[in-house]
This record gives structure tokens, C-alpha cells and sequence, in this order.
């Protein structure tokens, strides 16, 4: 199992500013895969992603129409929206044609554990749980795939969880 790193996320503001951290270390040909309960905060990590990427907005849940793109405002990659809570599985999945968006995008996908892993296999795979009262969440972040193998890159990470929790960040194996 790969090492994860473990952000605490007190508030709605919180979970935004992890997308916001991640988007300085996510590129074009990126996948993050978000799993975590139904209001856990996927959408609002994806909004933080999107006003660190520089696209345009405004970001919601595309749960109705499964996928949106929203085309960078600052020469960087698209940000491409995907939810997957109402496929059937990766067959369906499949059917979005992601692989044209994922090369020139970053892209999410909610809900998208058991479903996601087919459309690459160097990715960042994201869980947030409530782990108390309130907007209380937790995030565990763990990389896969030869994209993020280098020590580099587990520190950049380690920077994105202390950028956003300070001393509530910590690496640990899972």
C-alpha cells in the first residue's frame, strides 16, 4: 500500500483550500480519484481545485449531468468534473470517453472509487471522512502509479497537507 498523508479539515474552508494547495502540484494528464460519504465535502475540495487551477467557474456538482468541463482562464490545464455516483460502473465510465480530456486536463472524479482506477494507473486518490460535529472532516491522500513514485513528490504533498492543517498534518502508512 502506498503512504498516505492525513489532513485534518476543521471547516468548509479547509476542504477548499486542500484543493486549492493541490492544485499547485496536480498537472495536465492528472486523475484524483474522491471517495467519502454523501456530503463529506468531494464537491467542495473540486471548487478549491478550481480557483487554484484558474478555470472558469463557478464548480458544482455535476451529478445531474456527470461530467463538466471548465476550460482554464490562465493557460493551464481544464479542470474536467465527473461524477460517477449514477453509473452503472466502468463500463459507463468509459462510454464519458475521459481518455480525449485526461492528457490535457486535470481530471476528478467523485465517487469514483472502483470505477476510476481503469482510466489511469498513475493517480492521487482522495477520501474524505466526518470525524466529527459539524464541518469536522478528514482527508487521506494516497498516490499511485510511477507519476508520483519519486520522494518529491511525497513531499510535495507533505507541503500540501502543513500548508493547510499546520501541525494537524501527518504522514503516515497505511
Amino acid at each position: 500500500m502506498p503512504p498516505s498523508v492525513v489532513v485534518a479539515l476543521p471547516d468548509a474552508e479547509a476542504t477548499r483550500e486542500l484543493g486549492r494547495a493541490l492544485a499547485g502540484v496536480l498537472r495536465a494528464g492528472d486523475l484524483l480519484v474522491l471517495t467519502g460519504d454523501l456530503g463529506a465535502g468531494k464537491t467542495t475540495l473540486t471548487q478549491g481545485l478550481g480557483e487554484g487551477l484558474g478555470v472558469r467557474g463557478p464548480v458544482t456538482s455535476p451529478t445531474f449531468v456527470i461530467s463538466r468541463v471548465h476550460p482554464s482562464l490562465v493557460g493551464g490545464p481544464a479542470l474536467v468534473h465527473v461524477d460517477a455516483y449514477r453509473l452503472g460502473g466502468a463500463v459507463e465510465l468509459d462510454d464519458l470517453d475521459l481518455d480525449a480530456d485526461l492528457d490535457a486536463s486535470v481530471v476528478v472524479v467523485e465517487w469514483g472509487q472502483g470505477v476510476a482506477e481503469v482510466l489511469s494507473a498513475d493517480r492521487l486518490e482522495l477520501v474524505l471522512r466526518v470525524v466529527g460535529p459539524g464541518e469536522e472532516r478528514e482527508a487521506v491522500l494516497s498516490a499511485t502509479g510511477i507519476r508520483w513514485a519519486g520522494a518529491s513528490v511525497h513531499d510535495q504533498l507533505d507541503a500540501v497537507a502543513a500548508r493547510v492543517a499546520g501541525s494537524g498534518a501527518t504522514a503516515a502508512d497505511d
